[in-house]
């Protein structure tokens, strides 16, 4: 198959390729150029006025957790969904998450007794459509899960969602059996508010995941928790709301992603809240930007993720990340950046830049083609004309136009 478009953005270079032509071969992209010569007997499919770029990757995902957005009611779906109906939700939304670009994702817990891993292999088997999916299993985590505080009666929920770590070997014991349950990477609750894992749970974590060459995400939200999981060599810091000024070098040197998943500062208008709770809302989010505009400046590289679990209004999950990702540029991000942010980088903290993140000959071919241009308005994201899945056409929503077979032309 050909695909043509009047522009590419090959997720390297800062403009883009205009009279674009990629030919693909099976699941792999074979070539691409502007004006390309199309070898006869081949498919070719003209998108006309689109920007073609590599598929989006959501490093911070929770397909198998939906809450609504009016009760935020996170335990809700705990008590009152089976794993299984949480993996059939998950197929649900990862296949709204492919038709809005996102075609990979790193899935980072709160999935039940891994049913992230069982959704993930029925995407590989072809079973459902949903993105690719890199599979946390449980998270690793203090007492108490993810929640300072429970009720006796939803302590047993923590066992489902949360492996618990007290101790090192504990810690060691948690990352083997998480790769034994078929995880991608490591998830760790750091800090729930109160409890902290301490350097030496933290430093015997990475060391076990690196050891298999799978990354570690840690979950931060205080100085002291960032503080460890920077010292002990985590691949990303995830929120990362506090970001103190004596982890920033650190972060630099040992090329440490923060994956920031902060929202738009609309989204706190936009459900019904006290003025003092949009307030609340707003001025966080004000502080989380200017945040990620003093770590980008400092030379952290960013990767994007949403953290989207909530339903929101007229939004599929999809679009609603995507959105999330837009929220970068109220910091003041380019762009390019941003687009970067959810290819390139993206693909290098999953450490699979060698098979996505780009377009370019041998890689799979993950492609997304929208109106207009994302490097002029990077809200071109949301007009999403057609998205391909390891050479597969997952949506084609575009415009009539021509459809020719090149050995007839």
């Amino acid at each position: 198959m050909a695909l043509r478009a009047a522009r590419l953005f090959d997720g390297k270079r800062d403009k883009v390729l205009p009279d674009a032509v990629v030919l693909i071969e099976g699941s792999r992209i074979q070539a691409v150029g502007t004006g390309l010569s199309i070898p006869a007997g081949t498919r070719v499919v003209d998108l006309g006025d689109v920007t073609l770029l590599p598929g989006l990757i959501d490093s911070h995902s929770h397909l198998l957790l939906e809450v609504d957005a009016e009760s935020g009611d996170a335990l809700g779906p705990f008590f009152q969904q089976s794993t299984a109906e949480r993996a059939l939700l998950g197929a649900k939304l990862g296949r709204e998450m492919l038709e809005a670009g996102v075609t990979t994702v790193r899935d980072l817990g709160n999935s039940g007794l891994n049913g992230d891993v069982a959704l993930r292999n029925a995407i590989q088997r072809g079973w459902v459509q949903g993105p690719r999916i890199l599979a946390s299993t449980r998270a690793l985590a203090p007492q108490g899960g993810q929640f300072p505080t429970l009720p006796p009666p939803a302590q047993p929920l923590i066992e489902q969602e949360y492996v618990t770590i007290s101790g090192v070997e504990e810690s060691r014991r948690a990352v083997r059996q998480a790769f034994a349950d078929g995880a991608d990477c490591i998830k760790v609750i750091v800090d729930n508010g109160h409890n902290v894992l301490s350097l030496e749970e933290m430093k015997v974590i990475v060391e076990e995941a690196h050891r298999q060459t799978r990354p570690v995400a840690a979950h931060t939200t205080l100085d002291e928790s960032i503080r460890v999981a920077v010292q002990a060599g985590v691949d990303s810091i995830e929120h990362g709301y506090s970001l103190p000024d004596d982890v920033v070098t650190a972060m630099v040197r040992k090329r440490i992603f923060l994956v920031p998943t902060d929202g738009p500062l609309d989204v706190c208008d936009a459900f019904d809240a006290k003025a003092v709770v949009k307030e609340r809302c707003r001025k966080n989010l004000t502080k989380a930007q200017a945040r990620l505009r003093r770590a980008v400046a400092a030379g952290i590289r960013v990767a994007a993720g949403s953290d989207m679990y909530l339903k929101l209004p007229g939004l599929t999950r999809g679009q609603a990340s995507v959105k999330w990702f837009l929220a970068y540029a109220e910091a003041g991000l380019k762009p390019v950046d941003i687009l970067r942010a959810a290819t390139l980088n993206a693909a290098e903290l999953l450490r699979m830049q060698d098979q996505l993140g780009s377009v370019e000959p041998n890689k799979l071919a993950d492609l997304v083609a929208v109106e207009g241009d994302p490097l002029k308005d990077i809200h071109a994201l949301k007009q999403v004309r057609f998205v391909m899945k390891d050479g597969q056409v997952i949506l084609d929503a575009g415009a009539p136009r021509k459809r020719v077979d090149a050995a007839t032309r």
